[in-house]
């Protein structure tokens, strides 16, 4: 089956939570409009404000703030996040009410949902996209990822970024040992290519995620670099209307780049500090990049991810507080992130939207 004749309208939703959901959603928007569909975006943020940059002639609208919160000290994260859960369900609540004008109003003639859990219509084929069928909450963990089970199963498809069998990026997060879910294993997602390019920077520092770990994290990079010798790039993570580009010795400063110009930065520099989200290690996988983690404090999936590729022999990586500049030279004894690349057929993909 061709699809050269459709344009039917997709409402494609990302959590904004960091900017991983947004930035994976973005080869989807892409692939979309290749296959003569209309995308609309819709989420809330900074993943709101970094799709418009992307994507400014596409069509976006607001959806309510789960208002995620982290906390300085990563040991109550998960308490917090308990403290908010009455102001998210109300988020849900509005956002399933919103929806179901939309569809009507926009003719939307299918969904995406990239973890927002209200972003959903039994009316037109509904997908979910996440790399958590296991949602990791310590010694809670069982029931988050009963209750994360039991909405994903209301949708069409679970699109899942990752590959099937082993060996796999996202380990038990992403696998069940049985399920009645209808699950596609898609691969690894990422708005980046490779490019044979000439390195420019020894060191690629980039930060993501909610404040005020992104801040912490910042500041105690800015002190550790001090002690580098090498050529570093620093991408802050900060989205904001204008570009700031700063130099201060041996170091280059960026707020933020769109995706144009961190795909040139990862394909010139050597190895990357960074975050162990998801979606970054998709990132990295693309690109075939060697990597060092350092995971959000009390985030269990980015905790647990971290621990499973540096016992894989790919990616070593130190906690926050634990971090040393001298630690980034063990990279060199890792292999990292290869070997998982797959080609995705969107067409079959997007055959759900045509049934």
């Amino acid at each position: 089956m061709t699809l050269s004749s459709t344009n039917k309208t997709i409402l494609i939703a990302p959590l904004n939570w960091g900017l991983g959901h947004a930035t994976r959603c973005i080869p989807i928007i892409k692939a979309l409009q290749e296959n003569n569909y209309i995308p609309i975006i819709a989420s809330d943020g900074i993943s709101l404000e970094l799709l418009r940059k992307e994507f400014p002639y596409i069509q976006t609208l607001e959806l309510p703030s789960y208002q995620i919160e982290y906390t300085k000290n990563g040991k109550n994260f998960k308490w917090k996040l308990l403290q908010n859960s009455p102001k998210m369900m109300k988020a849900v609540l509005t956002e399933k009410k919103m929806i179901k004008k939309w569809v009507k109003k926009y003719a939307i003639e299918g969904i995406i949902s990239d973890n927002r859990l209200g972003v959903f219509s039994k009316k037109i084929p509904s997908v979910f996209i996440t790399h958590q069928l296991n949602v990791m909450t310590g010694n809670t963990t069982w029931i988050t990822s009963k209750m994360h089970q039991h909405i994903i199963k209301k949708y069409k498809e679970c699109w899942v970024p990752d590959v099937d069998g082993i060996p796999n990026l996202t380990g038990k997060l992403g696998h069940l040992e049985k399920t009645d879910l209808e699950l596609k294993y898609i691969g690894p997602l990422s708005r980046f290519h490779k490019k044979e390019t000439p390195k420019q920077y020894d060191l690629m520092i980039i930060l993501s995620g909610p404040e005020p770990q992104r801040g912490l994290l910042e500041e105690k990079l800015k002190k550790e670099i001090l002690k580098y010798d090498g050529k570093i790039i620093f991408i802050k993570g900060i989205v904001e209307k204008d570009q700031k580009k700063e130099q201060i010795g041996n170091v280059t400063y960026y707020n933020f780049m769109n995706t144009r110009q961190l795909e040139q930065t990862f394909n010139e520099s050597e190895m990357v500090l960074c975050r162990s989200g998801y979606t970054t290690i998709m990132d990295l996988v693309k690109l075939e990049k060697k990597a060092f983690f350092i995971p959000t404090p009390g985030q269990f999936e980015q905790e647990y991810l971290a621990e499973k590729l540096e016992k894989e022999g790919l990616v070593p990586y130190a906690k926050q507080d634990d971090f040393k500049i001298e630690n980034i030279f063990e990279v060199q004894y890792y292999r990292g992130l290869t070997g998982f690349g797959n080609s995705l057929n969107w067409t079959e993909l997007f055959d759900i939207f045509e049934k």
